[in-house]
């Protein structure tokens, strides 16, 4: 099987999910402030746009871990990818404690990220299984909910009968599934000629150049976004005149 050094169409897709995530934030920063109201709790629309933006990043992740594992990525490389995830959810965590008050982030996307990397690895040899593994995944954290779950220490598995209260919540069920799809998708494409010329070429689409930019540095854009985008609406807020 040829190996894939780096895959455009892969960067591409996931720029597209960054440029989704800032959009997203951008939207709930407004409603933050008052310059719109937005729902995003109970709004199905903004409730099916977090999933698909979520969905899109796992997916991503998923095959971004098969593509790594065919072509020998270092343990140097990996462990170091890992050191820098695990710092980016600790200042998450910490951030949110002082920023939403009650609303901590204590298991959100960057934290399950971090936990499938470590899980899919385990996986990315074993497409079949993990495509079995996705599809129950999925369904057990969408339709299995048991109230032993709702202890704080367990939160970050799902299966709860409530959502937390917390900023950001991704838990493992279904997520994880959605990881292990992505290994099973990585496989599928390196089946047929038209999957490998997707995995090894780039599509030519608006912004390309854009979203290959931001797929190759999805972490750090997601880290510096929100602050920057938080504190300039707020501070917009700041200079205009109090309404009733």
């Amino acid at each position: 099987m040829q190996n894939i050094q780096r895959s455009i169409s892969v960067d591409i897709l996931r720029g597209l999910a960054v440029f989704l995530m800032v959009a997203f934030h951008f939207c709930y920063d407004l409603s933050h402030y008052g310059f719109a109201d937005f729902d995003f709790y109970h709004d199905p629309f903004w409730l099916n746009f977090r999933i698909f933006i979520v969905c899109l990043f796992l997916l991503v992740s998923g095959i971004s871990l098969r593509l790594a594992s065919n072509n020998n990525v270092s343990g140097k490389h990996i462990n170091k990818r890992l050191f820098i995830l695990f710092g980016c959810a600790l200042l998450i965590t910490i951030s949110s404690w002082f920023i939403f008050p009650g609303r901590t982030i204590w298991f959100g996307i960057i934290h399950l990220i971090l936990f499938t990397s470590l899980i899919g690895m385990l996986f990315v040899r074993r497409p079949y299984l993990a495509l079995i593994l996705g599809l129950t995944i999925i369904w057990a954290g969408n339709f299995i909910q048991f109230s032993l779950f709702n202890q704080p220490l367990l939160h970050w598995i799902g299966l709860m009968t409530h959502k937390p209260a917390t900023e950001d919540y991704a838990p493992l069920f279904p997520w994880l599934g959605v990881v292990f799809l992505g290994i099973y998708i990585a496989f599928l494409l390196e089946q047929t000629t038209l999957g490998m010329r997707f995995l090894s070429a780039s599509v030519n689409i608006p912004l390309r150049r854009s979203l290959i930019f931001a797929g190759r540095h999805s972490l750090l854009i997601y880290m510096i976004h929100q602050p920057i985008l938080f504190s300039a609406v707020g501070a917009i807020r700041q200079m205009l005149p109090a309404t009733s």
